[in-house]
C-alpha cells in the first residue's frame, strides 16, 4: 500500500492504491481499517469531499459502511437576501453537529453569498449550479429557457474554483425519459425537482439534450 500527498483526486488516488491522509483521518474517525476505506473509495461506494483550496475542511467520509451523516441546506431566496443571516446559519449548523452544508442561494448576488458561507465554516460546502444558473437567466432575458450551456459550465468552474467540494449534478434526465415519461402518459408526483423542472422546460423549449448528460465527461473533467 502506497502512502503519499496526493494531487489527484480521491477516487484516482484510491484506483492507484495509494492511502492519502484524507482517507487515514475517515478510517480512523470511523473506526475503520485503512486498506478497507481505500477499497471503497476506489468501488466509488464512499466519496471524500475535499478541496485544495480550503486546508482547514472538516475531512468526512460519506458512504457505505460509514455513520449516517446530515447535511444541512441554506440559502437565501428571492424574497430574503440577507448574507449575514447565511453566515449565522452555516455557523449555527456547523456548531450543532452538521457534517456538510448545502448552498442553495436564488436570491442576491450569489457569487458573494457562495463565498462568504465558505469563509465562515469549515464545513465540506456543496450546492446545486443551475439554481443560479436559472436564477441569473431569468434575471437577466426574464425568461430561464434563454440558458447559454456555455454559461452553465463556466459558472460550474467557478463555483468550484471558489472552494464548492461536492454538487447536485440533474444530469439523469435525457430526451429519452422524457419521451418515455410522454409514452407513459402519467408519473405519480410529477416533475418534483426544482432544477429538473427548469432542465426539462429548457429542453423542450429548445428542442435540445441536456447539455450536463450530453456533455458529462466535461462535468467530471471540471
Amino acid at each position: 500500500m502506497k502512502q503519499q500527498q496526493q494531487t489527484k483526486t480521491q477516487l484516482e488516488c484510491a484506483r492507484a492504491g495509494i492511502l492519502t491522509e484524507q482517507m487515514r483521518q475517515v478510517a480512523q474517525d470511523e473506526n475503520r481499517d485503512e486498506q478497507w476505506l481505500m477499497e471503497m473509495v476506489a468501488a466509488g461506494e464512499i466519496v471524500i469531499p475535499v478541496h485544495p483550496a480550503r486546508p482547514k475542511q472538516k475531512i468526512v467520509g460519506i458512504g457505505t459502511g460509514l455513520r449516517t451523516k446530515v447535511n444541512a441546506s441554506i440559502g437565501t431566496s428571492s424574497d430574503i437576501r440577507d448574507i449575514d443571516l447565511e453566515r449565522e446559519k452555516a455557523r449555527v449548523a456547523e456548531e450543532e453537529g452538521a457534517d456538510t452544508l448545502m448552498e442553495l442561494s436564488t436570491g442576491g448576488d450569489l457569487d458573494e453569498i457562495r463565498r462568504q458561507v465558505l469563509a465562515a465554516t469549515n464545513l465540506p460546502v456543496g450546492n446545486v449550479p443551475l439554481y443560479q444558473a436559472f436564477a441569473e437567466t431569468i434575471r437577466k432575458y426574464k425568461n430561464p429557457n434563454k440558458l447559454d450551456p456555455e454559461y452553465l459550465f463556466e459558472l460550474i468552474e467557478r463555483q468550484l474554483a471558489d472552494g464548492i467540494s461536492f454538487m447536485a449534478i440533474h444530469c439523469g434526465i435525457n430526451r429519452f425519459s422524457i419521451e418515455r415519461l410522454r409514452k407513459q402518459g402519467y408519473r405519480y408526483g410529477g416533475l418534483v425537482s426544482k432544477g429538473g423542472t427548469f432542465m426539462v422546460s429548457w429542453m423542450e423549449y429548445n428542442d435540445r439534450e441536456n447539455p450536463l448528460y450530453e456533455q458529462f465527461d466535461r462535468v467530471c473533467a471540471l
